[in-house]
Order: structure tokens, then sequence, then C-alpha cells
């Protein structure tokens, strides 16, 4: 019987689901392979034994950029068992922050996927790795050997020293690198498999990139309950619906825009077919985090999708901070992001640092297993935490009598866009750089397919000059090494921004309700 409690590794996490499911599936992919769960298990001591052969083992630095696939996890999984330090890098990343990571997690292996999506990831990593640093391409297979000669002490390193290295933005211009245990990110995967209460019986999917930490988040709460997943290495509505209905998937999701896609899909679908009925038949359930979810959405696509959905709040420094669940109540569902999951702490402290009462907001502030074990920057660290030992999040919300959190609004100046955090800094900074730009902010305005999209606003260095292009902004920005996500979708010109305080600082909410008002 598994026991929570008592788990400090993956790997162990790993075996145990193995003996207990045995000859279950574990994976589906969209070519129609499948994976058992012991499968999964003999394969990545296979390929432990390979990365074993190329110097890998206990507290290695391995960083990998790798698309969401089976071989992925299990490359992740042979990593666990070696004792490795892994740091995901999302493959989506690019010369600016894959450098930077490299650099700073003082990586010493990096695993890349060869040419992905016309893409050449051997060739920038190779630009960017220092001396030193081995570049494996996994585009012809992951390495295997004899798992016979493996070291068995080095899969029982619950020793609580860190095994994964994060990296997020924040609210800086470089990434912050966030240091787990294994332990810390079971702690996670335990919460979201008892909100969530799947059983071996539920199909799952993952069609968000693995490398976020909402990948072992998720494995990890397949393992602890035994259900299966369809994996695809890209999000397509069209081809993940395909895929999902073919599988039979009953829980789907992974962050506000999937809700709107598979919705928008639905609709797409019924008009073309008619008769066919709903999108995904086998569907009881979606569920995700990451970006706000209007309540409106909440209805829509529930309604359109004939399922139930659930949301959550996490972070990369806590990945399962609270969650809805099945039984919740649709007010409860559409209007907060559940209770604190299982082990959680919350406390809203007001900015006194005392505590606020039922329904007061406040900073949201937390303890539990699943925290961080520190960051990179021991400054960082010192200054994320109170003297009571809560970690502060930079989000503000209340908790009501029902014991559910409501987020309000954020302190920290970010864009959450499709679940990823962006710095409205990092941008600004480069966006600075065009000679046609005098001044220049950035903001996150709502979006029904995004969450938030971002959007520039810019003054004009030269008034009588042909006025700046988005076309124009976004190849300059290409060009100085911004990656793809984090390029603005809409450009705003005015005569001046909005400004205030003793500090003369931007107004970004005026800004936000300017030109939300005018879309």
């Amino acid at each position: 019987m598994f026991e929570p409690a008592r788990v400090q590794t993956l790997w162990e996490l790993v075996e145990y689901r193995a003996r207990a499911s045995r000859g279950a599936p574990m994976f589906f992919d969209g070519d129609g392979r499948t994976v058992t769960f012991d499968g999964v298990r003999d394969e990545a001591l296979r390929v432990a034994a390979g990365f074993r052969e190329l110097g890998i083992g206990a507290g290695t630095r391995v960083a990998w950029q790798l698309p969401s696939r089976i071989e992925t996890v299990v490359a992740s999984l042979a990593l666990a068992r070696l004792g490795a330090v892994q740091t995901p890098v999302i493959p989506l990343h690019r010369e600016r922050e894959v450098g930077f990571i490299l650099a700073e997690s003082a990586a010493q292996y990096v695993l890349v996927p060869g040419t992905w999506r016309g893409f050449d990831h051997t060739a920038m990593v190779r630009g960017l790795a220092g001396d030193g640093v081995r570049v494996v391409s996994v585009a012809g297979g992951l390495p295997v050997g004899d798992p016979g000669g493996l070291d068995p002490a080095a899969a029982a390193s619950g020793d609580g020293r860190t095994t994964w290295i994060y990296y997020t933005s924040g609210t800086t211009t470089s990434p912050k690198g966030v240091e787990h245990t294994d332990a810390t990110l079971i702690a996670g995967g335990v919460g979201l498999a008892t909100a969530l209460g799947m059983s071996a019986h539920d199909i799952g999917s993952i069609a968000f990139p693995y490398a976020h930490i909402a990948g072992p988040d998720y494995v990890i709460a397949m393992l602890v309950s035994g259900f299966p997943a369809v994996i695809l290495d890209s999000f397509e509505p069209g081809r993940a619906a395909a895929v999902y209905r073919r599988r039979g998937v009953t829980m789907a999701g992974g962050s506000t825009a999937f809700y709107q896609a598979f919705a928008d899909e639905s609709r797409r679908y019924r008009k073309e077919r008619p008769t066919a009925g709903r999108l995904i038949p086998s569907l009881r359930l979606l569920s995700g985090g990451g970006a706000p979810m209007p309540p409106e959405l909440y209805a829509a696509a529930g309604r359109e999708l004939e399922c139930a959905l659930v949301h959550g709040y996490g972070m990369t420094e806590c990945p399962m901070i609270a969650m809805g669940t099945p039984y919740d109540s649709d007010e409860q569902l559409a209007r907060t992001v559940g209770r604190p999951v299982a082990g959680a702490r919350i406390r809203i402290a007001r900015p006194d640092g005392s505590e606020a009462a039922t329904g007061e907001t406040g900073e949201v502030t937390l303890k539990g297993p699943m925290l961080l074990r520190r960051y990179t920057d021991p400054a960082l660290t010192a200054e994320a935490f109170d003297v009571q030992g809560y970690f502060h999040t930079g989000d503000l919300g209340l908790l009501r009598p029902d014991g559910h959190l409501v987020l309000t609004g954020r302190l920290k100046d970010i864009i959450i866009r499709k679940g990823e955090n962006i710095s409205a800094q990092e941008i600004e900074d480069l966006v600075h750089t065009h000679p046609s730009v005098a001044q220049a902010a950035v903001i996150g305005l709502p979006d029904r397919e995004r969450g938030e999209r971002v959007c520039a606003v810019v003054t004009p260095a030269d008034p009588a000059a042909p006025p700046l292009t988005l076309g124009a902004l976004t190849a300059h920005l290409r060009a100085a090494g911004l990656m793809t996500q984090k390029l603005p979708e809409q450009l705003e010109i005015a005569e001046e921004l909005p400004r205030g305080g003793p500090l003369n600082k931007v107004l970004k909410a005026a800004l936000r309700e300017r030109y939300t008002q005018s879309q």
C-alpha cells in the first residue's frame, strides 16, 4: 500500500507503481504507442545505465531541453535513478534564457532533441555551452546500457539534497533558480492526486511542456494514483481532441488557455459534425492552473464540453498550493482556486506582517513539504521567507470562511501568458533599445485564449516619423534573442505615459484600464 510519508525519492515511487500496476498502461502517445508502468521502469533502468557510461552519476548536473514525449519522461526518471541534479529547460526557450540557465546552473551535460519543430537545438546549445560541458543529442534515441552494473546506493539518496533546479523569470530580468528535492516534488504530486481523486480507471493527458514543474507534478500524481495518460509533444487542439477521443481520455487540461482552446474546438466540431455528439465523449474533468480563470470561462467551457472544471494554484517555488476538487460546488469552482492541498498551510499576511482575518485581502504566504528547498541565489532565499518560516508568494488573495482561496491580484509586475511567468521589465529593457522608441511600458491585458497577452505601450522618439509597427518591433526583439512566447502581441502608441507618485513612476494600472476598455 502506498504511504506518501515513507517515500522520499522519485525512484522509490517508480518502483512501487511498477510492482503494483505491472502490465497496466502508463503512457499512450499520438503515434499509437503504449508503454506500461513496469515497461517505463525497465527502460529507465537501461537508460540510466547508458547515462552512467557517459559519466553521469549522483550529483552530476544535467540540463535537458526536450519536448513532451515518453522518452523525455524516461530520461528524467533515469536521471532520478542515478541521483543526478536535473535542470529542465522549456523547449521554446532560446539563446537568452538557455545561455543564462546553463551558466547559472553550472550544467555539466545538456540533453537536446536535435532539430525539433524546425529549430536546431543542438547548434544553439553548442554555441552557448562553455568548455567542459558535454552536449548530448538524443535525436537518434536515448543511450542504453546494462542496468546490472548500476550502483544500488544511487537510488536511495533521500537525504534532502537538491535534485532538481527549475528556472522562473518572476519579476526580475534574469531567471531565478529554484531548487527542489525529490521529496518536495512528491509532496506536490500527492497534493494534486489527493485533490483530483483519479483512479486506475481514468486516463489523463500531458500536452503541456513536461519541462515545466507541472510535468513531474503530474507524473507523480500518475504514480500515486495509478492512472495512465496520453502524452503529446505539442498542443494542437484538433489533433489533441482526436487522440483523446481515440484513447478515451477522462481528464484533460493544463491551463486556462487549454480550457478556452478545447471549448473553441468543440464549437467547431459540433458545427462541422452536427450529429457527432461531444468533442471528447469520455471527458469528465478539465483541470489546470497557471493563470487566472474568469468565471465566465468556467461556465462556458464546462457547458460546451459537458464536464466538470477544476482549477488550481501553484508556482515553480511550490508546484501545488491550492486545488479545486470534483466535489466542490459550481460557485466554489468558478470563484476560487480551491482549498489548500494536503500538507499546504496558507496564511494571508497584512503589510505589517500580521495575519489577516478571514475574508480580508493580503499577501498569500505559505508553508508545506512541497515548498522549494531554496533559491540558487542565497539573497533571494533570505528575502522570500519571513521570520516565521512562511514563504511570500507576491500574490494577493483572501481565505473565505469555507476555506477556499481567492486570488485578487499580484504584487509582482509579471504577465502570466499560457501559464508562463513573463517579466515585463525584461521586455521593456529591450523595447527601449529600438531607435523609434522614447519611453516604453509593457503590461498584460486580459485575453480569452492566453489568460493574458503582452502589450507594449510606447511613446515615439520622433513624433513626425512614420509610427512604429508591431512587426518592426517584434523583428527587433527577435534579433535581440527574445523568445517567441515573450513577444508583444499588441502595440499601442501614446503621446505620453501616465505617471504619478513621489518617484513619478509609470502608472501601469491606468494603462491596463485604458487599453482593456478600448478593446
